[in-house]
């Protein structure tokens, strides 16, 4: 999956975090509400604007950021 065709960072919008695009949510809304214990249905169900390909592309973002983050910083 290619999750930049989900996401996209905008000054403009959320003071520029990352969020999906054609909506004002941003990837860390959605990993909270996932943290939290939501379902990928429930949060679907709540916000009927996004799919399961936007969810999965939230996850592989962050997955991407924070393997970027150990890779610049080893231990």
């Amino acid at each position: 999956m290619n999750y930049m065709d989900y996401i996209d960072i905008d000054p403009t919008v959320r003071s520029g975090k990352p969020h999906l695009k054609g909506t004002r949510m941003t990837v860390s809304d959605i990993l909270e509400y996932m943290a939290s214990g939501m379902t990928s249905e429930q949060i679907c169900s709540d916000f009927p604007e996004l799919t399961p390909a936007m969810l999965n592309a939230c996850l592989s973002f962050a997955a991407d950021r924070e393997r970027h983050l150990h890779s610049a910083h080893p231990a």
